[in-house]
């Protein structure tokens, strides 16, 4: 028996065989909306307004890892919900200097202005 000279081809390895009744693999649709929320929590975190969408992006997360992991495996997106997570807390930290600096320029305006009564420059 003869065999050709060269390397041998070789199968690629697709891991074990599933069972026909599995679920294919999907990304999950939390996935997508904890992005977008998370997204818009950051565009609108200067403006106050992101705290309510990073919120939710961020309980929604919390979900979606939870069903993650109880599909063994078949519902996808890990990448989405981390990056719309960091865009949420961004947005939280967006909203947190947007306070502070309200708060600090709310106080320096209260400083500057005069106590008491204002009385005419003629007046004892």
């Amino acid at each position: 028996m003869n065999t050709a000279p060269g390397p041998v081809p070789v199968a690629p390895f697709t891991g074990p065989p599933r069972h026909p009744l599995d679920p294919d693999p999907t990304r999950a649709t939390k996935a997508r909306a904890v992005f977008a929320l998370g997204l818009i929590g950051a565009l609108t975190g200067l403006f106050i307004g992101g705290v309510v969408p990073a919120t939710v992006a961020l309980q929604l997360a919390r979900q979606a890892r939870r069903e993650a992991y109880t599909s063994g495996g078949f519902l996808t997106g890990a990448a989405w919900l981390r990056r719309g997570e960091r865009l949420a807390w961004t947005g939280l930290v967006l909203v947190a200097v947007a306070v502070v600096a309200a708060v600090v320029v709310g106080v320096i305006r209260l400083a500057e202005a005069p106590y008491g009564q204002d009385f005419a420059p003629n007046v004892n």
